[in-house]
């Protein structure tokens, strides 16, 4: 082996290619951008979404639905995952900051108690919002509920 045979691995290296370098280049006056047009010019960028001037997919799509801006969103709980709370932590009283140390809720959510499932202690129960249903069972077991209060969106 000789320094003067020595070559790096083929595939290793490639020659760098100079772009728009006049005809000698193999690129000629274009620079492979083709001929004209806003493609062949520099700072070119596409707009998002654009289909070359025809009717953009998000243009030709219908628009549908609103979003209210007034709505009030409540973490639903039903009376079954309150029952097994009760069970699994022997507790007589459900609060808000109950349900977030078990992981039913997290610290800014409205609490609304929904009433699928069967409760079978009687329990007292502190929430934003109630079904009728869920109050009923809870107060049929003997248990109370408790209405918290909250600050509702101002009225226009």
């Amino acid at each position: 082996m000789k320094l003067n045979t020595i070559t790096p691995a083929k595939g290793s290296t490639k020659n760098n290619y100079r772009r728009g370098r006049g005809q000698g280049s193999g690129g000629g006056g274009t620079a492979t951008r083709g001929h004209k047009g806003a493609k062949s010019r520099s700072g070119y960028s596409s707009k998002r979404g654009f289909e070359g001037g025809q009717m953009p997919l998000q243009r030709r799509i219908p628009k549908f639905g609103f979003k209210n801006v007034n709505r009030i969103d409540y973490n639903g709980i039903n009376l079954d995952s309150i029952q097994k709370l009760v069970e699994k932590t022997k507790l007589s009283e459900i609060t808000p900051d109950v349900l977030i140390k078990n992981g039913m809720a997290s610290k800014n959510d409205l609490v609304k108690i929904l009433g699928r499932g069967e409760l079978k202690s009687k329990v007292t129960v502190h929430a934003h919002a109630f079904t009728a249903t869920a109050k009923k069972a809870i107060e049929d077991k003997g248990g109370a509920t408790t209405e918290l209060n909250f600050i509702k969106k101002k009225e226009k």
